[in-house]
């Protein structure tokens, strides 16, 4: 019986060593994504302030 315990823990052990993590180049993909979308939404609010702006001193 130690036996098929000692199989099972040996077969568990390698089944969870198979799956791994995400390798380091798909983590640098997903890293270089975020930072393109942040850039856009820094772009996108800096031109919504100016547009604010520019109508706020069209008003006065």
């Amino acid at each position: 019986m130690k036996k098929v315990f000692a199989i099972f823990a040996i077969v568990g052990l390698i089944a969870i060593a198979s799956c791994g993590g995400k390798s380091t180049e798909e983590q640098a993909a997903a890293d270089s994504i975020a930072a393109a979308a942040a850039d856009s939404i820094a772009a996108v609010e800096a031109a919504a302030v100016e547009a604010t702006a520019a109508d706020s001193a069209d008003v006065k």
